[in-house]
């Protein structure tokens, strides 16, 4: 039966990177390894252009819809001044509420041949295999109030609001912990429960779901701001990193420059299993924005967008073995020298005047394709 996916490029890069995706789609359906149907969307400033909200009504029945949705990037200083609520990047947090895409998996892989691309050590690098959850409708982004005011006096006050349920940290949790045992069995929880109460609430849910349901994992409980320290100083400590919104946002985007470039990772959102059909709705994205600079330049990253495609392949339709050979084309590109600018660095001219260099989502030296795990594996949402 053909499996259904939604493309939204968006702005910027997003439809160059884009492309390079429908082509392997094509490819793929053409070999005979899937049967997919795509279908096209606008989101972002492109909708705003046609439609002037970031998102049509359309568009966000086609997302419903589809078994899947790939996400290009979003943004630019076009639309700097258009009304708030119709921002480039409402379109994705809309979709994101919407679809209730609550668990976010951000892998931060150093592939042995971009070791030296990184700002970092090669030693400090090489072999980093991290994996952040990140949860993803709650917390700063999405609490309310949230608000400008003008005081009596004339000041403007500014209010945003961080807001967490027992459940929502459950659900969350969860998605870490089974996920770890995939790996190497370690869950550090980053919050900051010595200054903020949604702190103290998401330390004391996680110890207690822990104590419950995953004593065989290991569990160590980290102050966010020492977490960006720690993932500088020593990264590969970590293996699963659990988070709620607004770190986890910062903690990706620090974990993707270990590996070289925030053009080297891609994510999945997932939300809870159908009760009936077990299917859940799923949005696949790089973590990279629109990069207006380059636009239309030709040398855009698209390793990130190609990355979310292979998580696509391994958590929304079951394909572990495409999704490997995915990610063994990715590493092996890698490793013959191809480059794009931002992970040129201290690579050969010849290396750096190529085009671009496809990446996978997570090429584990953990798990084989027999043990990793599908989408319908992960207990999300079971709390």
């Amino acid at each position: 039966m053909s499996k259904n996916i939604l493309l939204l490029p968006g702005d910027g890069i997003g439809t160059e990177i884009m492309a390079e995706v429908e082509a392997i789609i094509a490819w793929m359906n053409a070999a005979g390894i899937a049967d997919f149907a795509t279908d096209k969307g606008l989101v972002g400033g492109a909708a705003y252009d046609a439609h002037k909200v970031s998102i049509s009504e359309e568009d966000m029945a086609k997302a419903t819809a589809a078994d899947a949705i790939l996400f290009g990037a979003v943004g630019g200083p076009k639309w700097a001044d258009v009304p708030y609520e119709h921002r480039p990047e409402a379109g994705l947090l809309r979709l994101r509420k919407d679809l209730d895409l609550f668990a976010n998996l951000r892998p931060a892989i150093c592939y042995p041949a971009l070791a030296d691309a990184s700002s970092l050590k090669r030693e400090v690098v090489e072999g980093l295999d991290i994996l952040i959850v990140r949860e993803l409708t709650g917390g700063t982004y999405f609490g309310s109030p949230k608000e400008i005011v003008t005081l009596e006096n004339g000041q403007k006050r500014a209010v945003d609001t961080q807001v967490y349920t027992t459940f929502e940290i459950e659900r969350i949790v969860r998605v870490a912990f089974e996920l770890a045992r995939t790996r190497n069995n370690k869950v550090f929880s980053a919050e900051k429960h010595n200054v903020m109460r949604s702190g103290v609430l998401w330390k004391e849910v996680v110890t207690r779901v822990h104590a419950e349901e995953y004593a065989d994992v290991g569990l160590e409980h980290i102050l966010a701001d020492n977490c960006a320290m720690q993932l500088v100083r020593r990264p590969k400590q970590f293996d699963v990193i659990v988070t709620d919104n607004l770190f986890g946002d910062i903690l990706s985007d620090a974990a993707a420059m270990l590996t070289g470039s925030l053009g080297m990772l891609p994510s999945a959102s997932l939300g809870a299993p159908d009760a009936t059909t077990g299917s859940r709705k799923a949005l696949y994205e790089p973590v990279h924005g629109s990069a207006p600079d380059i636009t239309g330049k030709g040398v855009a990253n698209p390793i990130a967008m190609i990355g979310s495609l292979a998580m696509a392949l391994r958590y929304s339709f079951g394909m572990i073995e495409a999704a490997e050979k995915l990610d063994g084309a990715i590493a092996t590109t890698l490793a013959s020298g191809l480059r794009t600018g931002d992970i040129a660095a201290r690579a050969s001219p010849r290396s750096a005047r190529r085009r671009w260099a496809p990446r996978c989502s997570r090429p584990s030296r953990r798990a084989t394709p027999e043990t990793r795990p599908s989408c319908a594996a992960l207990k999300v949402g079971s709390g």
